[in-house]
This record gives structure tokens, sequence and C-alpha cells, in this order.
């Protein structure tokens, strides 16, 4: 009887927070404890929900009653719920380590008891309301949250892996498919075997067996008309991705080409200013993957362009529903869709080089002769930098810097952060991003340095802040980050007058920064090895005259750089749609020459 009491206010809880209703969620869980004075289910439940109320004192209070517990004195013993609720307490209360610890210890706890096959009575006798569905949804919780703080930690291998277990736990195939992609998105931040990563890509591409597109009609693709271009995304507001989607809406021949815009995401006073850009604008935020795929369709869109990826609020589901004869994926992700719906993959000849083996695209690519990023600032935010002289001159030390996510440093970049400090006297590294915003983050950034051998004091770390560009006004050399290339960040350190090293890789991703500099006017600053990654941040360094330059330089470069020239950009992305329409008409979309 007892059992069934704590299996109902238990399951009543979850219904609440399903809802959303932490407040109800909680009274269950004191509901609970009136029935069954001291449940240990009870009294993870009132820690819980007060987490997620932001009540921090009453989710102590009572995770501290939970330990006091006999029955939870072990962890082999413990609650699912407790540990849960001590994992999203430390969590909410940025203790990443501790954190991080909790929810191993949750994974642990299932897992043992599902190889000792324990009985519902047995559980019941440990404090368990059992290995149920109910379990099972706690756990896939824990690994949901896990992801996050791996991330924010930035242990991306864990973290992806933990958004493939939610994927594996879910029955919903559209729910299981968005964890999957999620997955996908964080594998690109280590270096990873280009063939295993993408079956893993195409794994994505077979949660989408039943979508067998919408009828394009062949007899009027050939009529003369202006190719209609559609631009999906959930992100035509304040997001690093946007910074790239002015020239696409603005710049482009709106006499040959009619642009239309479907924003899948929430507004704001950005989206208001890309609205009046486009031909035509939708705002599907909040209809479901196949309503927006009719309307993309009922607007006879010849050419679809996808500017997510696999990046949080994918439209990759609208793309799989084929609503538009010709697909293309490019900007917002650097991988392959893994899709066979999506046609192309927008790239550039420093990205993806003719000639090169194309390893791990499904999607033929899209080349442009230029980057295929083109940065518009103007729209985001009000922005005018002029050049001056690099700190370090007034100083008498040199300071390097990285704004990318901590997510993105490897050990082998901080192996050439270190190397570069020690053969730059008295120079000094400013890191700054999320993870230094909180005490324990910024000791996991320095004993990740100190393990590989690094001095941590001469490493300055800096919480994120939104007024992180006048911030580059104290940094003489931004390094870049690989495998995983900034993009903004390194545009904006380039506006700011800062220069930036960045080392080349052998992927697509891995050649962004390649990209940018090449098309700034500054392929000097790009780096084929480790080596030369360290030889040019210390050339630079110690080249006060060279340093100064481009200080003063780089702004107005940069503006008139092609990596800015939003008409030039679409001459050469317009010249490549007409192209693969052509190609289309012609009964055919083989590979692009």
């Amino acid at each position: 009887m007892e059992l069934e009491v704590v299996n109902e206010w238990a399951k009543s809880a979850e219904g609440c927070f399903a809802r959303g209703d932490m407040n109800s969620m909680r009274a269950c869980g004191r509901q609970l404890l009136e029935e069954v004075p001291e449940s240990p289910e009870g009294l993870a439940l009132v820690a819980e929900a007060s987490v997620y109320l932001q009540d921090f004192e009453t989710a102590e209070e009572y995770l501290q009653k939970f330990w006091e517990l006999p029955s939870q004195k072990s962890v082999s013993t413990a609650n699912l719920r407790g540990l849960l609720a001590a994992a999203v307490f430390f969590g909410a209360r940025y203790e990443l380590d501790r954190a991080l610890s909790a929810y191993e210890q949750l994974f642990s706890r299932y897992q043992d008891g599902i190889k000792k096959g324990l009985s519902s009575r047995q559980r019941f006798i440990l404090g368990q309301a059992g290995w149920s569905e109910l379990d099972r949804q706690l756990v896939m919780r824990g690994y949901s949250f896990y992801a996050d703080t791996c991330l924010l930690a930035g242990e991306t291998e864990k973290a992806a892996e933990a958004a493939f277990m939610v994927s594996s736990m879910l029955e919903d195939r559209a729910a299981a498919a968005s964890y999957f992609s999620k997955g996908l998105f964080l594998s690109n931040y280590r270096s990873a075997d280009a063939q295993s990563l993408a079956a893993k890509h195409a794994q994505y591409g077979q949660m989408y067996p039943e979508q067998l597109g919408f009828p394009h009609d062949a007899n009027t693709k050939n009529k003369p008309h202006a190719l209609r271009i559609g631009y999906i995304s959930p992100d035509f507001r304040l997001h690093a991705a946007a910074y790239f989607f002015t020239a696409l809406l603005k710049d482009g021949n709106h006499g040959e080409f009619t642009v239309y815009g479907y924003s899948t995401g929430r507004e704001d006073h950005v989206t208001q200013r890309f609205k009046k850009m486009a031909d035509r604008w939708r705002d599907v935020h909040g209809r479901t993957p196949q309503e927006i795929a009719k309307l993309i369709h009922d607007d006879r869109i010849d050419i679809l362009v996808d500017l997510s990826g696999h990046s949080q609020n994918s439209c990759l589901p609208v793309m799989a529903c084929r609503p538009a004869p010709v697909q293309v994926s490019g900007i917002g992700y650097i991988n392959t869709t893994g899709l066979p719906a999506v046609d192309f993959f927008l790239t550039d000849e420093c990205c993806m080089p003719k000639g090169e083996r194309n390893s791990g695209f499904m999607e033929q690519p899209l080349r442009l002769p230029h980057c295929h990023l083109c940065y518009r600032p103007e729209t985001m935010r009000d922005l005018r930098s002029q050049g001056h002289n690099a700190p370090g001159m007034e100083r008498g030390y040199i300071t390097f810097g990285s704004f990318n996510s901590f997510a993105k440093v490897t050990d082998a970049m901080l192996v050439q952060w270190r190397n570069i400090l020690q053969a730059v006297p008295d120079s000094r590294l400013v890191i700054k991003c999320k993870i230094c915003s909180v005490p324990s983050g910024q000791e996991i950034v320095r004993q990740r340095f100190r393990r590989l051998g690094g001095d941590a004091e001469r490493l300055e770390l800096r919480p994120f802040t939104p007024d992180y560009l006048t911030q580059y006004n104290d940094i003489d050399i931004i390094l870049d980050t690989a495998p995983y290339n900034g993009g903004l960040t390194t545009c904006d350190a380039l506006y700011m007058g800062v220069p930036v090293i960045t080392l080349r890789g052998k992927t697509h991703g891995s050649r962004y920064g390649a990209s940018i500099l090449t098309a700034a006017g500054l392929p000097e600053l790009v780096a084929n090895s480790p080596r030369e990654y360290v030889a040019k941040a210390v050339q630079l360094a110690t080249n006060g005259i060279m340093l100064n330059k481009l200080h003063r330089d780089l702004p107005e470069m940069m503006r008139n750089s092609r990596l800015m020239d939003g008409k030039a950009y679409m001459q050469d992305l317009e010249a490549a749609y007409k192209k693969i329409w052509q190609h289309y008409c012609s009964g055919s979309l083989l590979p692009i020459k």
C-alpha cells in the first residue's frame, strides 16, 4: 500500500513537471510526506521542485533531511530522485564539479539497479519507487541536464554522449531526433574520425524515413520567373549566426530573385529589421514542421536555404519534408546535415577546396570563390570601430586573448597556448567566456592549464558580459581555437582592430578561421600546423611595428574587404543559385563543377 502511495504522488509530480507547474510539483512532495513521513521520494521531490523554483534554502533543507535517512547514507542504496535533486541543486548553484559528480552517481545507481535485477519489493525496502518508467524518465532528465552542465564545463565528449543517450531513451521520434541532433552538434567540438561522424549524421537522416515530400510541378520549372529563394532559421534575432544574414535578405538582386524569410524562432528588435529586408516574411514560430513545409510549398519556393543545421531549434525537420525542389544548408552549422533531402551544402574554396575529397558530407558542395560568410554587424548593433595602437606597446607586455566558448578549447590547444606564453616573456592570456563567470568554472580552467604544464598565474579569467566588444581594446592578439574555429568572435576581433592567429585543419569547420582571414586580406595569419601556429603568434607578439600597424589599419581593412562586401557576396551566391537551378531544370542534380 505504501509503495502505491509513493508511486501515485511521484507520477502526479511528474505530470506537474511536464506542465511546468513547479509549485504543484512541490505540493505533491509535501502531500506524500504527510501520508508517508520521511519518505525519501517525498523529501527528494520537495528538494527538486524547490531548485526549479529557485528556492535554494528549502532545497538545501530537504536535501539535508534526505541524506540523514539511514537508507540514503550510501549511493548504492540512494533514491534516484534524491541523486537527481542533488545534481540539479549543485548545477543551479554553478558548483560544476559537484554537479557532475552527482549526475554520474545517479547514472551509476540506475545502471547498478538494472544489472542486479532487483524486484519491486527489494527496491521499495531500499527506499525506491521502483525501476519503472518513472525512474527512466528521471534518469533521462538527468542526462539532459548533464549534457548542458558538461558543455559549460568544457567536457564536450561527455555532453555529446549524454545527448545521444537521451535520444536512445525517448520513444517519440521527433524528440529523439532533436536530442540526436544536439549530440551531433556537440560532436564537432573535438577532433573526430570524419567517417564515423558522417555515419552518425547519416543515422539522423534515417530518423525521417517516411517523409515523402511534396509534389513539384515539373511543367512550370522551365518557365521564366524570378527565382523564389526561401531562407529558414530560428535565429532571425539577436544571435551569433544572424550577423551573417543581412546580405542574404538585403543585398541581392531583388529583380531576378524574390526573397522569402521563414522565422521559426521568437522575435525581437533585430527580427523587425530583418522583416523590412525580405520581399516576403513569414512568422512561423510555434507551427509544426509539416505546417511550415506546407506553407513553403504553397509559396512555391524554388530554392530553400536552411541556416540552422544541427544548431539549437533546428529547421532540419522542415527540410526533411522536402517542401522545395532544391534545398541547401549552410552558415549556421559547420558539418553535413545527414539528410538525403538536402541537396547542397554552402561552402567556399578555402573551407572545401576543389579537387579535395568531400569527406563526410552527404550534400554536394556549393562552393563560393570567396568566403561563404558575409559579416554585416550593423543590423545587429551600432558599431563603428577606429584603429589604435596595440595596448601592449604602452603596457610593456603582450596580452593574448580568447573570447570563444571554452567548450571549443581542447587540451591540444591549451598546450599551444602554454607554449606561446612561455616563448613571450611577461605575456598573459585573457580567457573570457561563460565558464569564467563562476568560481567553480574558473577553477576548472586553471586546473586543466596546470595539468598541461601551464602557469595559471598568467591567465586572466573574465566572465561573459554583453559589452565584450569593448574588451577587445585590452587585447593585443586573439588566439583562435581548433578544430572548432571561431566564426563571429573572429570577425568581431578583426573589426575591433585585433589580429587573430588561426590554425587551419583538415575539416570544413576547422577552416572557418582561414576562410575569414583570407577574405579579410590577412592570409599571413593562418597557420598550417600547431608548430606554425605558435611561431606566428610569437613572431607577431615580438614585432611591435607590425602589431601596431595591424591595430591601426584593421577596422578600415575590414570595412573594405570581401568579408563585408554584401553586394559582391550576393553576386557570387546568386550565380551559384542560378547554376543549381539550371541543373535541376535539366533534370539532374549531379555534382556542380
